[in-house]
């Protein structure tokens, strides 16, 4: 049987119950600083978006959104700049950014030296 999600001494049905407001007390300064000023209009659409029935994913651009216990169980796709990072929502992931599940940055993929990187290069010809 799995282990039963707890944040902070709450279910996750007890924080679906809660008020934004009440939610703004467990979690961390940050989360609390940028809930208590309130949605934009975008992340509030994007709220109304995902609270309709649909198989398919949520597309958004708004990566500044934290994850809330009313998001567990959806699929998103978060776009990181390029594409869009398909994302399924947990409730391990409820108070951060969703920016933190589709990464902006890749790993470096390095290939062999070119020409005058090393001395012995530098004195081969070129053609």
């Amino acid at each position: 049987m799995p282990k039963e999600f707890i944040y902070k001494g709450k279910k996750l049905e007890d924080m679906q119950n809660m008020s934004l407001i009440e939610l703004s007390k467990i979690l961390t300064a940050r989360q609390r600083r940028s809930l208590k000023r309130g949605l934009n209009e975008v992340q509030k659409n994007f709220l109304l978006k995902l609270k309709r029935p649909s198989n398919k994913p949520v597309k958004t651009h708004c990566r500044d959104l934290i994850v809330l216990p009313e998001m567990v169980g959806k699929l998103v796709q978060v776009y990181n700049g390029k594409i869009f990072v398909p994302v399924s929502l947990t409730d391990e992931m409820i108070g951060h950014y969703l920016g933190e599940f589709a990464l902006t940055r890749q790993k470096v993929k390095h290939s062999a030296p070119g020409i005058g990187a090393t001395k012995s290069s530098a004195a081969a010809s070129v053609k």
